[in-house]
């Protein structure tokens, strides 16, 4: 049994939302946790800010700029395990700035890549997405799928995959990377559709405005997501190897919605607001994952029903619909 009681570890993106999960999940393991959380002059650690007192007093929170080479240096210093979390994630922001993509996703990971190869840290954990499979050419999608750069966004974190990889064959820097699919749950942002579909309803829509209904995902529960990034580290197996991480079902937006709907008890109606629509050859229409590699290397399985965290989440989002901006398209 792996024992984190004591161990340094860093992660980096601690103010994301599942950045801010995770280092929950480590602290309440034991583990020593420096959160990196990106500088901003108003001293915001962003997600970290919603974590109990107790919880927050027992982390190291550090703010700076993940595509700082110096201060990803500093950040590793003294540190055991890595998780790499730090990325611009938003599809519809990749349109319109691109090079701040790959300034963060693929010249950021070539930073703490670098800094744990010279440190000399027992493992990395680098963060992945499903995204860099594209629209499913064959599912379930397993490790062997194609990559696919259907959106900036999802090209910039294939070359981060790939940045990762060149260090374990190069360097024997020992790097795992972990592919996440479809991730929710509490805190999570109205960039991402479940609290989009939440928040709109719970501010009494009628109406609930969604980009195309007809995509297809694989959606895990939030914890479950950070017991997954908890056991890559754990298995010395998952070096310089890439994992999946999901439920291995898919669900269409549309029925999605519907079951949302249902969860919250109103009769709104699910209407496609062409705002919202990516453009037809960038989005990707089928996520449906493989989990099978990373149940044999690390023992991994999720735990929590979809319905189950979707009625969490909205738990959550009603609680906290002063933190939503509901009535606008959040990019």
């Amino acid at each position: 049994m792996y024992d984190w009681t004591g161990k340094q570890v860093l992660v980096t993106g601690a103010g994301g939302f599942i950045g801010s999960h995770l280092v929950e999940a480590l602290a309440g393991a034991g583990a020593r946790v420096r959160a990196m959380v990106h500088y901003n002059s108003r001293n915001d650690w962003g997600q970290v800010e919603l974590l109990d007192r107790e919880v927050r007093d027992a982390l190291e929170v550090i703010a700076g700029d993940i595509r700082d080479p110096f201060f990803c240096r500093k950040a590793v210093e003294g540190c055991e395990v890595v998780f790499h979390l730090a990325a611009l994630i938003g599809i519809p922001y990749s349109y319109v700035a691109p090079a701040d993509y790959v300034a963060t996703n693929v010249v950021g990971t070539l930073n703490v890549v670098q800094a744990c190869r010279d440190v000399g840290v027992e493992k990395m954990v680098h963060t992945s997405t499903s995204e860099t499979y594209g629209t499913a050419q064959y599912v379930p999608i397993d490790e062997a799928h194609p990559l696919q750069g259907q959106s900036p966004y999802s090209a910039s974190k294939i070359a981060a995959d790939k940045i990762a990889e060149s260090f374990y064959l190069s360097f024997e820097t020992p790097v795992a990377t972990l592919r996440p699919f479809n991730t929710f749950g509490p805190r999570q942002s109205a960039r991402a559709v479940i609290p989009t579909i939440i928040s709109q309803l719970a501010a009494g829509a009628k109406q609930v405005r969604l980009g195309s209904l007809d995509p297809v995902r694989d959606l895990t529960y939030v914890k479950d997501t950070a017991a997954a990034f908890m056991a890559v580290a754990e298995s010395p197996r998952t070096v310089g190897e890439v994992v999946n991480a999901g439920n291995g079902q898919g669900i269409r937006i549309g029925d999605l919605a519907k079951t949302i709907v249902d969860i919250m008890g109103t009769g709104a109606e699910i209407v496609t607001d062409p705002q919202r629509v990516r453009p037809e050859k960038s989005e990707v229409m089928r996520l449906v994952s493989s989990a099978e590699k990373i149940r044999d290397l690390a023992g991994w399985q999720p735990q929590t029903s979809l319905r189950d965290g979707l009625a969490a989440t909205a738990e959550y989002v009603r609680a906290h619909l002063d933190l939503y901006k509901p009535d606008i398209y959040n990019v």
